[in-house]
């Protein structure tokens, strides 16, 4: 953790285009390389270095940016395995959780007391909260850049797309994908984990302006609030049909092959805390369940189980097929996921051809205050909120009454205001 300099990011030439006089060979401006402001920091890895961060963040001044990395891809567990904060006054913290036990713990609740008063800045919060959420962090102001760029009408909201376009700033990416299990973290994946941190706080002000300028701060704020409110997830029902090529498997012993299969790679990733997939990806499961080998041999001649990861749990893999093989039909999953609302669309015109009328026309309503208003249609109001109310509209139907219904759903008032007026006329407007 090191004290902020006044003075603004040093951006050191990288390439050609940018040598070139500050110009691109088309005579552009070449953005300037994202350089941190006050050398890399020691990450702190004790509690008495956590303690004197929990002393000194709470003496800083202002909201204070936050990121976390995970190791999605090559870990089971979507813990934090380093997060990065800083706030003014303060300068930077790179801070280790490992050290501090397994997930979920309150090792850092300590330092969220310290900035509980403060608006705490996270890109794509719906990614790292939860991972903070175990390490006992929870805000309670949030300002999240990716979602003030949605509402924004922003096409493409990612990080380092942001920070350039409204800063200037080009930022470093090769580290995005790595193992951040690893230990020591090397010092360029640590420097490209403080970059993520470092103008957190200036694309925060540029984007609280716009927001303002186009009407929308509201908005953002009880978008903002909804999200540091909410709970964890409750898990997945039959988290096995999410298996990727799944629809290619016929029939329900199919389907309890892929069952049989998914849960022992479930298991066995837990058990090593390695990510799924290497173990074995989804495509070696479905060709198994469409194959349905009666042997060991039979598994082991599939090309997809030619993969280390298969080879050794070749055995474990074959049981379970066997498994799934012996199953009594009444023990056989049904060919269709049990159902919490409405059927997928797809099938609506088979199934209730005046729903699916309706649904279009609230879709199409949907679109038109969505382009209106430079929005993505997702955020305007939630595609599962449409489909349910659609699905069992409210009956009398009128605008009051459509208002209730939407929050009952969990839609914030704005979104309320500005869609449950045209979606009752759309509701009961049976002329077509």
């Amino acid at each position: 953790m090191t004290e902020p300099r006044s003075e603004p990011p040093v951006v050191p030439a990288s390439d050609p285009a940018e040598a070139n006089d500050g110009e691109s060979p088309r005579g552009e401006a070449a953005p300037a390389l994202l350089e941190l402001r006050d050398g890399l920091p020691t990450v702190v890895a004790s509690p008495q270095g956590l303690d004197e961060s929990v002393g000194v963040f709470a003496a800083g001044r202002g909201p204070v940016a936050v990121d976390a990395e995970r190791a999605s891809g090559h870990r089971y567990s979507q813990r934090a395995y380093l997060v990065q904060l800083r706030r003014e006054g303060v300068g930077t913290s790179l801070i280790d959780p490992v050290p501090f036990g397994e997930v979920p713990n309150q090792a850092l609740k300590p330092l969220a007391d310290a900035i509980a008063d403060a608006e705490w800045i996270i890109h794509a919060a719906s990614q790292d909260l939860p991972c903070l959420a175990q390490l006992g962090m929870r805000p309670v102001h949030l300002f999240d850049t990716e979602l003030a760029g949605r509402l924004l009408g922003y096409p493409r909201v990612g990080l380092a797309v942001l920070v350039e376009e409204l800063l200037g700033f080009r930022m470093r990416k090769e580290h995005s994908a790595v193992d951040w299990s690893r230990r020591p973290l090397p010092e360029s994946w640590l420097l490209y984990a403080a970059l993520d941190v470092e103008v957190l706080i200036e694309l925060r002000d540029v984007l609280v302006a716009q927001l303002e300028g186009a009407g929308k701060a509201e908005w953002a704020a009880q978008e903002f609030a909804a999200w540091a409110a909410m709970t964890a997830t409750p898990p997945r029902e039959e988290p096995w049909r999410r298996t990727s090529g799944i629809h290619r498997v016929r029939g329900r012993r199919g389907l309890a092959l892929v069952r049989s299969m998914w849960e022992l790679r479930d298991e066995l990733a837990q058990r090593r805390d390695i990510s799924s997939s290497r173990i074995l990806p989804d495509s070696a499961i479905v060709d198994a369940a469409t194959a349905a080998p009666p042997s060991r041999n039979a598994l082991s001649r599939l090309p997809s189980f030619a993969t280390r990861g298969a080879q050794r749990y070749l055995r474990d893999f074959a049981a379970a097929i066997a498994r799934g093989l012996d199953l009594n039909e009444n023990e056989l999953p049904a060919l269709a996921p049990r159902l919490n609302g409405p059927p997928p669309p797809r099938v609506w015109a088979e199934k209730d051809p005046v729903a699916a009328a309706r649904l279009q026309r609230c879709r199409a309503a949907i679109t038109e205050i969505a382009e209106q208003l430079d929005l993505p249609q997702e955020n305007l109001l939630a595609p599962d909120v449409v489909r349910r109310l659609t699905w069992s509209p409210p009956e009398p139907c009128d605008v009051h009454i459509v208002s209730a219904a939407l929050t009952e759903l969990g839609a914030r008032p704005w979104q309320i205001q500005l869609t449950a007026p045209t979606l009752a006329d759309a509701i009961l407007d049976t002329s077509a």
